[in-house]
């Protein structure tokens, strides 16, 4: 059965870090595109931190340049989210989601490429 796992959020003030992990169950992450996907309230899925094998592309949202790291451990079959000078704005829960690898360079930042979606976890980012 395929299955992920978000873990790793929590409360944090504004300047501070967060680590967001993503296990993977029933299927290698080496195979398929993986995306970070984040939803505040009354906003829509939004496209994070994409990654996509086949192109070997990595994208960040322009406010998550410079601050986010989208990262993979193959022997843990884990990805991670690290997330340094969090902001109020990042408030939102955190989702990992996988689909194929087909996936362009162009459509991976979109939320309805991907099949499988973890539960997601929840961020607060203080003041």
């Amino acid at each position: 059965e395929v299955q992920l796992q978000a873990s790793g959020g929590g409360l944090v003030q504004a300047g501070g870090s967060l680590r967001l992990s993503c296990a993977a169950s029933g299927f290698t992450f080496d195979d398929y595109a993986i995306g970070w996907f984040r939803q505040a309230p009354g906003k829509e899925r939004e496209g994070v931190s994409c990654f996509t094998s086949r192109d070997e592309r990595i994208y960040y949202t322009d406010s998550a340049k410079g601050r986010f790291t989208f990262s993979s451990d193959s022997a843990k079959n884990t990805v991670y989210l690290q997330m340094n000078s969090l902001k109020p704005e990042d408030t939102a829960v955190y989702y990992c989601a996988a689909g194929p690898p087909s996936i362009s360079a162009e459509s991976m930042r979109r939320a309805s490429r991907y099949l499988s979606w973890g539960q997601g976890t929840q961020v607060t980012v203080s003041s």
